[in-house]
């Protein structure tokens, strides 16, 4: 179901807000004085976090959003404010204390340190909260534990919400909530006995199970990270695979997992189809570098139905910002077999992010001659995409794909180990940016014209 951006139902997010900030820099050594490193040339960023985050994703889809939150008149209260104003609504409940503050030291993009402060909480609802909740066409919990969900929680049990992402220092979903997002160590903690024991799939689907009779809601959905997320309305769990697995920043992908599935639900989808957007929405989130890669907040709103994390330009661009490493590889993958998916997923080990760089289908034609591609572009796009190694594909009409290279500029530049150093063109352009061309093997006797001989082989 696709909703076009003005006609998205406006949401109601309640919950605890933090004030996030990264520290980004570099390391590449140990203090003299103590066994630690050094993180140097750090450059700060500021951000909502908490239920402020979910807020700003969902304003940033191009909803209309009203934050019930604690805050008061301290610098981090101050500094949220600022954030938010030019996105949303914010109805501010009195705060005892400061607003929490935490702040991430990142070196080379991977966190050092983690350093919290503030310890603040709501203590108490307002009228305004009060009638915004009951007037509210769509609700989302956020709660993180500091006291804006219990304060409101009579309202809310009155009215229960769509989507509630719990936390363990919080009080469980009002009876009748749609949806509730537990992560799966959450799943464990909260459901009765201390949950079922072990991991996997059995243990996710006996919480859920549990939860959704000890909780009294609609649906349960267990998050499992790159996994996907596990739905259960009782019994008989639905499985929701990511549709790839990134190892990027996570951070912030549960407010966009509660974000997205409460816009959704609120726009009238399904709950099954409101979580299989949310996993789509986290698993791009993801590859696009978290909460700390989020656009600054004078951009303009995004639609969650096309990500961005598909640009092969935008992807490099990213992966570089935060010293990543950027891997390409190419081919025309016509007819795709164990040979290629083996050449993939060792290049993209690699690096960061792997970009595959495929011939147009006019491209195929002039190198492989009439008949060929066997598979038209799209379809061959599509595969790509679908595996899990492979985050973003970039389509190139020439013979060779230099001007393409020129662009994203990649780091790793790879071919199957049937290329000699001869038939490589690539290698010298990739050397004007310090970038190296290298060969992988393919499986032996594995190809594209093998194939093809083989079934016209078994039609004759």
């Amino acid at each position: 179901m696709t909703v076009r951006m003005a006609d998205r139902t406006p949401l109601v997010v309640v919950g605890d807000a933090l004030l996030d900030r990264d520290l980004t820099g570099s390391a590449d050594r140990l203090a003299p004085d103590a066994p630690v490193p050094v993180v140097s040339e750090c450059a700060e960023r500021v951000r909502p976090g908490g239920a402020a985050l979910a807020a700003y994703l969902a304003a940033r889809d191009g909803r209309e959003v009203t934050l019930i939150t604690g805050a008061g008149d301290d610098p981090a209260s101050l500094a949220l404010r600022e954030l938010l104003a030019p996105w949303l609504t914010l109805i501010a409940l009195p705060l005892t204390g400061t607003l929490p503050e935490k702040t991430r030291v990142l070196a080379q993009g991977r966190p050092v340190v983690r350093l919290d402060r503030g310890g603040g909480r709501a203590r108490g609802a307002t009228d305004e909260a009060r009638a915004a909740l009951r007037s509210a066409r769509a609700v989302l919990v956020s709660d993180y534990g500091r006291g804006t969900a219990d304060a409101l929680r009579d309202v809310l049990a009155a009215r229960p919400p769509l989507v509630w992402d719990p936390h363990p220092r919080g009080g469980p979903p009002v009876p009748g909530t749609r949806l509730v997002t537990p992560a799966e160590k959450e799943a464990h903690g909260f459901a009765p006995r201390d949950g079922h024991p072990g991991g996997g799939l059995r243990a996710a689907a006996l919480n859920a199970a549990a939860l959704v009779r000890d909780w009294r809601v609609a649906a349960v959905t267990v998050t499992l990270g790159s996994r996907g997320a596990l739905l259960s309305y009782g019994e008989h769990p639905l499985l929701v695979p990511a549709p790839a697995a990134h190892h990027g920043d996570s951070c912030g992908a549960g407010d966009r997992f509660a974000a997205t599935a409460a816009g959704l639900l609120a726009d009238g989808v399904l709950v099954g189809e409101a979580v299989e957007g949310a996993v789509g929405a986290a698993t791009a989130f993801v590859a696009a570098g978290g909460a700390g890669a989020l656009p600054p907040a004078d951009t303009g709103p995004v639609s969650p139905s096309s990500p961005d994390t598909d640009d092969p330009h935008a992807l490099a661009a990213r992966v570089r910002a935060q010293h990543g490493t950027v891997v390409a590889a190419g081919g025309c993958f016509d007819l795709l077999h164990a040979g290629h998916v083996g050449l993939l997923q060792a290049a993209r080990r690699l690096g960061d992010c792997l970009v595959v760089c495929v011939n147009s289908d006019a491209s195929v034609q002039r190198r492989k001659g009439d008949g060929r591609p066997v598979n038209p572009l799209a379809d061959r796009v599509r595969v790509l995409r679908a595996l899990a190694c492979v985050d973003a594909v970039a389509v190139f009409d020439e013979d060779t794909p230099e001007r393409l290279l020129g662009d994203l500029r990649p780091d790793v530049w790879v071919k199957g180990g049937d290329y000699a150093g001869a038939d490589l063109p690539e290698a010298a352009l990739l050397q004007e940016w310090g970038g190296q061309a290298v060969l992988l093997p393919y499986l032996d006797g594995r190809s594209s014209t093998a194939l093809m001989a083989r079934a016209a082989e078994g039609v004759r």
